[in-house]
């Protein structure tokens, strides 16, 4: 049948093309996975495996002035805690001290594909949490660093950061290198089932029941079921229960339990409780009666993981009609890491804005499900993000895992790192340019196993800076 202005029904030259929506290409024979394949011209895949000539030869920020520069603005009195962590091992050091490597990054080959980066994607960045029904899901869980950036700067993250937690946990270097050799070669794979898919069936794809199988992670299993036990038991009530007291007038409030947690002066909870109102406006209207059935009983503050310490982080205990505590983390949203270097490759830094809607619509972007009490507010004039406090979170220590098991996870991790990149990069592109041969798994293995060792020499740095008094540390904490 042919239409009045003389295109058939049903051909592609009837509707225009519609905003925010794809069009034909006007080459048919051009693809996505072609336009791959082209990039590996100007970026071959083993030009990944070298350092950037700037680290071999030195031009560098000195590690130690790296981590003091990354503590301006972070509360002073917790600066030590920070450092105090990150001397604990090579891998915490990398934990640490991400804007030094994207630094390092930066002069490093790119194909220039963009996608949403988690911007930390280190292998203890991975783990479980509950889905809205309080079923368990896992994913990357940390996003205070995303930003939209080069693909490849996750990827090399999560290989060294692999290296670095075998080394660290007693593995032989064939095993660390064989863990940042895997997760590469997951990564790959998974790109290029996903760009086989339907775009409906990819963008869901790999449902976390299928994911041991789909990774080859059998060995992992018994630890997953016992980080998975432990998970379902880490919930608001029972960090409730260990950290509050009932008060004389009733409700409960927190405990002090210095370093971690302390209680705060009535101006400053107030002003926490305060910023709650705006919060509300920012997470999915049909969840506002589920926030109004909870009451605000107090506010602590509390320290939180290696790379965020110093960083202003509170605890707000809530309660329902039947007393049932909900914990929300309202934590500062400081601007990404990655952004002064992203200009560096040729990748716009993120726009000005605030900063916790940033980490919340990045999170959104990457994970399958997301935490249903995701937002953001502003505490005296400083951007946070929260969220559920001990959303049944769980978590694999990689550096705790045999040979073995962190070469299962290192599958396992790469997996879902590509399954997050698929959200914002096309599968198909990517997959192009990855390719079907082992070359970018074997070049990204080859950066990471340097990098590790550029890494330990830095953390070596910061223990000397520690024992001469340079740098004040407390260890343990």
């Amino acid at each position: 049948m042919t239409e009045p202005d003389g295109t058939r029904a049903g051909t592609p030259g009837r509707i225009p093309p519609v905003p925010g929506f794809g069009s034909p290409a006007e080459d048919p024979g051009a693809s996505p996975k072609r336009a791959g394949k082209a990039l590996r011209e100007r970026v071959p895949r083993a030009a990944h495996a070298t350092l950037s000539e700037r680290v071999r030869a030195g031009r560098r920020p000195d590690a130690v002035t790296a981590v003091e520069e990354s503590s301006r603005g972070r509360v002073a009195e917790l600066t030590p805690i920070r450092v105090g962590r990150m001397a604990a091992s090579p891998f915490a050091f990398l934990r640490g001290a991400a804007g030094l490597m994207a630094h390092d990054l930066a002069a490093t080959p790119v194909t220039g594909v963009a996608a949403q980066l988690c911007g930390d994607a280190h292998a203890a960045n991975f783990g479980l949490y509950a889905d809205a029904r309080g079923g368990l899901v896992i994913d990357l869980n940390d996003f205070d660093e995303t930003a939209v950036g080069p693909w490849e700067w996750d990827v090399k993250r999560l290989a060294t950061s692999l290296v670095l937690a075998g080394r660290v946990g007693g593995a032989d270097e064939d095993a660390c290198r064989t863990a940042a050799f895997d997760a590469v070669g997951a990564y790959r794979r998974t790109l290029r089932l996903l760009a086989k898919l339907p775009a409906l069936d990819a963008w869901n794809a790999i449902a976390d029941e299928e994911l041991v199988s789909h990774a080859d992670a059998r060995d992992l299993l018994g630890t997953l079921e016992r980080v998975a036990r432990k998970a379902r038991g880490n919930t608001s009530a029972r960090f409730a229960a260990k950290s509050t007291e009932e008060c004389p007038e009733g409700g409960r409030r927190f405990v002090d339990a210095p370093p971690v947690l302390r209680r705060v002066a009535d101006a400053e909870a107030a002003a926490v409780a305060a910023a709650l109102g705006p919060y509300r406006e920012t997470v999915s209207p049909e969840l506002l009666p589920l926030l109004a059935r909870h009451t605000v009983q107090d506010v602590a503050f509390r320290v939180v993981g290696t790379g965020s310490v110093g960083t202003r982080s509170y605890v707000v205990l809530l309660a329902d009609h039947r007393g049932e505590p909900l914990v929300l983390q309202v934590k500062e949203a400081r601007a990404s890491v990655l952004a002064p270097h992203l200009p560096d490759c040729g990748f716009p830094a993120p726009e000005p804005g605030h900063e916790g809607r940033r980490v919340v619509s990045g999170q959104r972007r990457m994970q399958v499900v997301s935490d249903i009490l995701l937002g953001w507010t502003t505490v005296a004039d400083r951007p946070f993000q929260v969220r559920q406090f001990r959303n049944r979170k769980g978590s694999v220590d990689p550096a705790e895992l045999a040979p073995a098991e962190l070469d299962d996870y290192g599958r396992m991790t790469g997996a879902l790192l590509a399954r997050a990149h698929a959200h914002s990069a096309d599968p198909r592109l990517l997959a192009g340019y990855c390719g079907k041969s082992e070359e970018l798994d074997e070049a990204v293995a080859a950066y990471a196993v340097d990098y590790a060792d550029r890494t330990e020499a830095d953390h070596a740095g910061l223990l000397a800076a520690v024992r001469s008094g340079r740098v004040p540390a407390e260890l343990g904490v």
